[in-house]
């Protein structure tokens, strides 16, 4: 297909809102190559680094998240919004985008705010199971709203929503015939069961110390772990580490090869991002969620009862991770039959082209613009 169309990317933050937004941006590229995109972020985060690296042009806003934690750090919001708004105007002035898509984080709602000011379309690609405010309210001018889960009527105007799933990185969940690779690669044996841990491109220290606090247990048992800590923990956790644990202990700061990480796994442990989960579904491997709490309106919870209220993931909470978690995950590899239902009923919620989706609904309304 041959549009010549402009489109703007907006949002980010973390790795659950970048990785989807770059599926799009691929999708669009592989369905209409001469389509021109732009994506929008926020200054210093990790966009700026992460969308470049993918090969695609960034303007980033100086916007910032409301501080929940000490409102005293909100005093500048007020003016750094403005200022986004004001900067949002101009690149879409410039850009003269078709049709605007965000995919969530700080960046997503001044530059949709200024397109529907502007008149320009713009659809809302909505990965959780609960919605946020900014989407709420921007969701009155949207063209279309593409969701991940049922019942999100709650929220958005029902003749807008389109479920589409979660866009994954499909390079991450290309794991058939890799296990033999994978073992290589992690430099793992082929006779102990393997956990993967992922706190997610941040990391988690509540995952951290669940796994730190275990090792023991994860070493007596003859088990092995590929432990994602997350570039801010690395250096702590590798310090702790006792010498010896290299043959079974796997720390990194990040797992670039997601593929496979997941390929050599028998039980994955995770937050209950709403990208994440996506993968999980097509990687289809018994998973144990652990919700982040220090999220808006508790979405991962919410996330996580979605596959739990189908027998598709095991949920520990938050405040009983450093306690039960590794106990969880080694009574779970004990029991093959509940593994083997873990894993096909995760699968039964895979949704695999959800970037072509959304992308053809993006170029559909190129096309009326």
């Amino acid at each position: 297909m041959k549009t010549g169309k402009r489109i703007v990317i907006s949002g980010g933050g973390t790795g659950g809102h970048i990785f989807p937004a770059v599926s799009i941006a691929r999708a669009l590229q592989r369905i209409a190559p001469d389509t021109e995109i732009l994506f929008v972020g926020a200054q210093g985060r990790m966009e700026m680094e992460k969308v470049p690296a993918s090969g695609f042009k960034i303007i980033g806003l100086d916007i910032q998240g409301f501080n929940r934690k000490s409102l005293l750090k909100n005093w500048n919001l007020p003016f750094k919004l403005l200022g986004s708004l004001r900067k949002a105007n101009k690149i879409l002035s410039d850009f003269k985008p078709h049709v605007a898509v965000g995919v969530g984080g700080y960046a997503s709602g001044p530059l949709l705010y200024a397109a529907g000011n502007q008149n320009i379309p713009y659809i809302i690609q909505e990965q959780n199971s609960y919605a946020g405010i900014t989407n709420k309210k921007l969701s009155k001018k949207a063209n279309k709203i593409c969701v991940a889960f049922e019942n999100m009527d709650k929220f958005f105007p029902a003749n807008k929503i389109l479920l589409t799933g979660n866009p994954i990185r499909r390079e991450s969940v290309d794991i058939q015939g890799k296990r033999e690779e994978a073992l290589e690669f992690f430099n793992l044996s082929a006779k102990r069961k393997t956990i993967l841990l992922t706190g997610g491109s941040l990391g988690s220290l509540t995952l951290n110390n669940s796994a730190f606090g275990a090792i023991n247990k994860i070493i007596d048992r003859d088990l092995q772990l590929i432990w994602q800590c997350g570039s801010y923990y690395y250096e702590l956790f590798k310090n702790k580490l006792l010498q010896g644990s290299e043959d079974q202990i796997k720390l990194f700061p990040f797992l670039q090869r997601m593929d496979l990480a997941y390929a050599a796994a028998d039980v994955i442990i995770s937050r209950a991002g709403a990208g994440t989960i996506a993968e999980l579904c097509v990687v289809g491997k018994p998973v144990v969620l652990v919700p982040s709490p220090n999220v808006a309106e508790d979405h991962q919870t919410i996330n996580a009862r979605a596959l739990a209220d189908k027998d598709a993931a095991v949920v520990v909470t938050d405040d009983n991770a450093q306690e039960f978690l590794i106990d969880v995950v080694i009574e779970l590899l004990n029991n093959e039959v509940h593994c083997t239902d873990l894993a096909l009923n995760i699968m039964r919620m895979a949704i695999y082209n959800a970037d072509e989706v959304i992308a053809d609904e993006v170029l559909k309304l190129a096309e009326q613009n």
